[in-house]
């Protein structure tokens, strides 16, 4: 296994730990919120239960992985506003989604609640791999790589004309 793909592995598996830590996150402030503190709180407890939970875990997961698994401190006001874009149109789609599922056809909130956190880490993971792709093929070689090619190249170059028939 070369060094970079134990290294995309290392990074995919903090992602999805991370990704994971932030599920338990969201749970547990929506059962904190809904079951404790909006007990009675019907239609507005339930959804606003789910949007603080769901910002919550939004900010541990961004903050983790920024920190952790990326180690990126550059451009985060511009990585906030591309997670804010995302979420600014996941959350009221997912939020039709609980109120659709579990206030028109009776299910499991938990269960829907479920249902939007794995829908949450696949569109995050194809977005992650999207960029990632699209950052390997935009990335310009390091000069220190160029300067290497361009060395062996010379060597070769060099050891081509000490053995040619020419000298």
């Amino acid at each position: 296994m070369t060094a970079e793909r134990k290294k995309d592995l290392i990074r995919a598996l903090k992602f999805f730990l991370f990704s994971v830590s932030a599920g338990v996150v969201q749970i547990a402030s929506f059962t904190l919120l809904n079951e404790v503190i909006f007990v009675d709180g019907g239609d507005f407890g339930y959804w606003f239960s789910y949007l603080v939970a769901l910002i919550l875990s939004v900010i541990w997961n961004f903050t983790f992985n920024r920190r952790f698994t990326f180690k990126s401190a550059a451009n985060v006001p511009i990585a906030m506003l591309l997670v804010f874009a995302f979420y600014a149109v996941f959350a009221p789609l997912s939020t039709l989604l609980e109120w659709w599922l579990c206030d028109l056809n009776g299910w499991n909130e938990y269960l829907v609640l479920a249902i939007n956190m794995v829908l949450i880490l696949l569109l995050n993971s194809y977005i992650k791999d999207m960029s990632s792709s699209v950052s390997r093929l935009t990335r310009m070689p390091s000069p220190k790589k160029t300067k290497r090619k361009q060395n062996t190249l010379l060597k070769t170059v060099n050891l081509n004309n000490l053995f040619s028939d020419d000298n």
